[in-house]
């Protein structure tokens, strides 16, 4: 800027007591009155007033002696504060952890099961803890609506004030810009209100909201920080609300199907069935679906030999009890949607269709049983079961169970233990170890389908008296003793999981997931700051316009923008030639003057500052002796 240098020191001197536009000489003299520190903390707190809606928190040393409705209000404050919204945050996140590491119920009894039986110690202790059910406990559900609550209760204020905000003007300019973190000033021969104008359109083209305000023009931008900061919150009560509606109305269940069989969508078709505690069993979404066929493809070489490279099952599906037939292909993460019920494809399995036969030769069995894979080379296990029409010998009824170790690609005799060499049925085997007696269906007791209860069976045995065990290839067949019986191992037939779920609110907590993002984006790298032009005329007749800017939190980036925008009216408020020295003779000594504004900002009284943002913790800037020490330097290339 033209002579800043030569002319710091009246413009120090216009600034402390420059001459009001219509020459009252009154307010003059207020205008130079040097404010103490009350007032000049009080001027800071009312410029930057309004730059947050985050309540203020209260810093009273107990709570209020005033009976039920004092208890209820600091309870509430206390609840509402952004203090103990974090930590039941950190509460919610560490209630989280038990539910990770522990089996819970309803992901999987049987591992439930399972781990109490292993750990009978700590079993009874994490039951009355509720460490079995989580997500359902008495202090998860707790926590989860106490945050709940202390996210509505800060939200609403906050977007009353907001909006207030909205609707409002930026504050006018404080009386001694030289206390605000970012400063530049310049003397120009341009009129005042030419000043003002200029510097009213410069920052309305920077998209600052602006207007006058007595002699300066106040600016502010970066409304949308508070703005995403508002819709983060909001969106985590959209995901919380999603989530406890989802967790109450969800339904899941699998369905093994095996190729050329169906599932309809009703509960007795189910596996296995989950479902929320409001669920309705009777609205499950009416329609069915056919396996038509799995392909599966792997790598048959390199370092990913093994895996899987085509993996989807092609099925006929019909809407309602009468719809009409579409064939559609099920992909991982690509399910079947209907009506907002998903069917995924989940796992991939053999089943070996196997025929049994009696003593007369007339075949009482006939199926292609599922077994169950134990490793990634599809190596499974599982049982078959013949619990009617067999008779042995002499005609007395009994049942038949048969121990099945399958692998889809069998090594051959003498090279190495019975597993799996890769997943494609290349050259499948099928292991039996032979049983009869009661196979225990006929108790009423649930029984797992692909294991064997030999509780009440006695094992076949060979001409040696070892238990009878066989390997079969496809096409061949196992004769038990004394011709009683015989199984016939006649080929493979593939088969697919299914998980069938419907979650209710998925897309309202998809869509807060995102909003939350694109909020918490917003507030963390969206600046708000405030900018204040003010235009005098000083005493010599020359316009001193000064500029100073405001953020909520220090910045680097609040003085470069005020040096672009410095720079900007500059050309349009050229700087001053120096005045005349003999002009300075009857002027107020320049040192004394220099040093009355080059003092440091008085402490701010700690009972007049109540915002709690951080508006006068930055450390203010000094007045500058010279205009080479002012916050924000001349533009490069301007007049010296």
């Amino acid at each position: 800027m033209s002579n800043t240098k030569s002319n710091a020191t009246d413009a120090r001197r216009d600034r402390n007591g420059p001459a009001p536009a219509d020459g009252n000489d009154d307010a003059h003299e207020n205008d130079a009155r040097d404010p103490g520190p009350g007032e000049n903390a009080r001027e800071l707190d009312a410029a930057g007033s309004r730059l947050s809606t985050a309540p203020r928190e209260e810093t009273a040393a107990a709570p209020p002696a005033m009976g039920v409705i004092g208890w209820a209000r600091w309870f509430w404050r206390q609840l509402t504060s952004m203090r103990v919204a974090l930590i039941l945050l950190f509460l919610l996140s560490l209630g989280a952890i038990p539910g990770s590491l522990i089996p819970q119920n309803s992901v999987d009894e049987l591992k439930v099961r399972t781990f109490k039986e292993a750990h009978t110690t700590l079993a009874p202790i994490y039951e009355k803890l509720q460490f079995f059910d989580v997500y359902s406990s008495v202090w998860f559900s707790a926590i989860y609506i106490l945050l709940f609550v202390s996210l509505i209760g800060c939200i609403v204020p906050r977007t009353g004030q907001f909006i207030g905000q909205l609707r409002g003007r930026p504050p006018g300019a404080p009386r001694r810009l030289t206390r605000l973190p970012a400063y530049t000033t310049w003397r120009t021969e341009a009129e005042p209100e030419q000043v003002r104008e200029a510097a009213l359109a410069l920052v309305r083209r920077r998209r600052f909201r602006a207007h006058v305000v007595g002699d300066a023009v106040a600016a502010e931008k970066g409304y949308l920080r508070e703005a995403g900061n508002l819709a983060f919150h909001v969106a985590l009560i959209v995901m919380l609300v999603a989530f406890g509606y989802g967790q109450l109305f969800k339904s899941e269940g699998g369905k093994l199907i095996v190729e050329g069989d169906g599932f309809s969508n009703t509960l007795p078709q189910y596996d296995d069935f989950k479902s929320g505690s409001l669920f309705d069993n009777g609205a499950l979404t009416p329609f069915s679906f056919r396996l038509d066929d799995f392909i599966g493809t792997y790598e048959r070489s390199g370092p990913q030999v093994g895996t899987a490279r085509t993996f989807e099952a092609h099925v006929t599906y019909e809407k309602g009890a009468y719809g009409k037939p579409h064939k559609t292909v099920i992909k991982v993460n690509e399910p079947l949607v209907v009506d907002g019920t998903k069917v995924y494809l989940n796992a991939h399995g053999y089943a070996p269709v196997v025929s049994v036969k009696d003593a007369s030769g007339e075949v009482v069995y006939r199926s292609a049983v599922p077994l169950l894979p134990i490793d990634n080379n599809v190596t499974s296990t599982g049982a078959i079961k013949v619990m009617d029409g067999y008779r042995d010998k002499n005609g007395k009824k009994d049942q038949l169970g048969f121990q099945a170790f399958f692998v889809p690609t069998f090594a051959g005799d003498g090279k190495g233990t019975m597993f799996s060499q890769f997943p494609a049925a290349d050259m499948p085997v099928l292991a039996l170890n032979a049983y009869h007696g009661s196979l225990g269906v006929d108790s009423g007791l649930p029984q797992n389908v692909y294991q064997l209860d030999k509780t009440k069976m006695k094992p076949f045995n060979d001409a040696k008296g070892e238990p009878l065990k066989q390997r079969l290839a496809v096409g061949d067949t196992m004769k038990l003793p004394d011709g009683s019986a015989s199984i016939t191992f006649e080929g493979v037939e593939e088969w697919a999981s299914f998980q069938i779920t419907e979650q209710p609110a998925s897309g309202w907590a998809l869509g807060g997931s995102a909003t939350a993002i694109v909020g918490l984006a917003g507030s963390l790298f969206i600046q708000r700051r405030r900018v204040w032009v003010r235009a005098v005329r000083g005493a010599d007749g020359v316009t001193v316009v000064e500029m100073a800017g405001l953020g909520r939190s220090e910045s680097a980036r609040l003085p470069e923008e005020l040096a672009e925008l410095a720079a900007a009216l500059h050309t349009e408020a050229p700087g001053a030639p120096d005045p005349d020295p003999a002009s300075d003779a009857a002027e107020p000594d320049p040192v004394a003057a220099a040093a009355a504004t080059a003092e440091g900002p008085a402490a701010p009284d700690p009972d007049t500052v109540t915002d709690p943002d951080p508006v006068t913790d930055a450390a203010p800037a000094s007045a500058p002796d010279t205009a080479e020490e002012s916050s924000v330097e001349p533009a490069e290339g301007a007049e010296k």
